[in-house]
């Protein structure tokens, strides 16, 4: 066998892996994006097991040794942070766990192997200078029905804080622009509902007016005329990032997190926020409060007379 012909055998996903597979969309009702992230780790896991010395091993025989072993080469081979490992290390687990609930494996090897430490960072959103600066940048040499869809998926991201997976399965009908509202189907298959500016209603409204006709209910749909993947708006947000001048590092979900800070910041309740994010609790938005205190700081700093008083 040649050797990329070799190579396409190691990259076959384990018939174990396809049973993960359906078992996350349909029980766990995990996001097809998640379940891609697992497979394509516990490929590279396989693969790993696969050209290691000595004797191939199968995904149904791995032991806790070798699993170690992978956390190691991670970081010592490939140079892996720490972040990066816990959630290759989270795919993992969640095979095996799957194993043992099936049945399949009587022991679960995984189960007593602690992750590597990470401090939790907290998200760091754009002010609104930079965000502004990313909403006016456009790319050169599209014509006005790309440059008019790539205008609405950025100001669309800012405006609602989806995430790239929930902007992309975004459809026709789902949109109310009398309204300003759009149906967004979240993580679980949950839907919510947005409010959306008038900034975003209006360039969402000019995409409407040169979008292709297509039979594709989706709003937003690349030059074939099907729906834009996931995948294709990430490219999207990163050719305009790209060239916008801004020196921060950001992504599609950067602009997420500053919708929700900039609304915190602005007075917006936090109950308000977790509905719009699409939270299930209001543990997980409350970092906003956090990041907005120091707004609420300065506000205050500039309001209260006291501290600029001669004699203090």
């Amino acid at each position: 066998m040649s050797h990329s012909g070799s190579k396409k055998a190691l990259e076959r996903p384990d018939p174990l892996v396809a049973d993960l597979r359906g078992y996350l969309l349909t029980e766990r009702k995990r996001s097809p994006l998640t379940v891609a992230a697992y497979e394509r780790d516990l490929v590279e896991f396989g693969r790993f097991l696969q050209e290691a010395p000595g004797a191939q091993t199968p995904l149904s025989r791995v032991q806790s040794s070798q699993i170690r072993r992978y956390i190691a080469y991670m970081f010592d081979e490939r140079g892996w942070d720490s972040r990066t490992v816990c959630r290759k290390l989270s795919s993992i687990r969640a095979l095996y766990r799957f194993l043992k609930i099936t049945g399949v494996l009587e022991n679960d090897p995984a189960a007593a192997i602690p992750g590597p430490s990470t401090a939790k960072r907290r998200p760091a959103p754009l002010k609104v200078d930079e965000v502004m600066k990313l909403l006016r940048t456009s790319l050169a040499g599209r014509n006005d029905t790309i440059r008019a869809r790539d205008a609405a998926i950025m100001e669309l991201f800012y405006a609602s804080g989806m995430r790239r997976a929930e902007l992309a399965g975004v459809r026709l009908c789902d949109v109310d622009l009398a309204e300003r509202t759009i149906r967004v189907t979240g993580k679980g298959n949950k839907e919510r509902v947005v409010v959306i500016n008038r900034a975003a209603a209006g360039a969402i409204e000019a995409y409407l007016r040169l979008r292709p006709r297509s039979p594709d209910p989706a709003l937003f749909l690349g030059r074939s005329g099907r729906a834009l993947t996931p995948k294709h708006v990430w490219r999207i947000f990163r050719a305009i990032y790209r060239i916008s001048g801004i020196e921060k590092h950001a992504t599609p979900h950067t602009l997420r997190h500053s919708f929700a800070t900039h609304l915190v910041e602005n007075g917006v309740d936090l109950e308000t926020v977790r509905e719009l994010l699409g939270h299930e609790s209001l543990a997980t938005t409350g970092v906003y409060l956090q990041l907005a205190m120091g707004h609420k700081r300065r506000a205050y700093d500039e309001a209260h007379p006291r501290d600029r008083m001669a004699n203090r």
